[in-house]
């Protein structure tokens, strides 16, 4: 499961957008969030990766 956040970042020129993507551990079976800043075109590939 993944999820995005919807607000933008903007640093001067640049626009960057904020993933969040929930994964499961392979050891505990526990879910952990890991989050991202990247670019907008970027972030289907960060979500689509395991």
């Amino acid at each position: 499961m993944a999820k995005k956040s919807v607000a933008s970042l903007q640093t001067g020129s640049k626009r960057l957008t904020k993933a969040i993507k929930m994964v499961k551990s392979p050891k505990t079976g526990a879910y952990m969030f890991v989050e991202s800043i990247m670019s907008p075109e970027q972030v289907n590939d960060f979500l689509a990766k395991n």
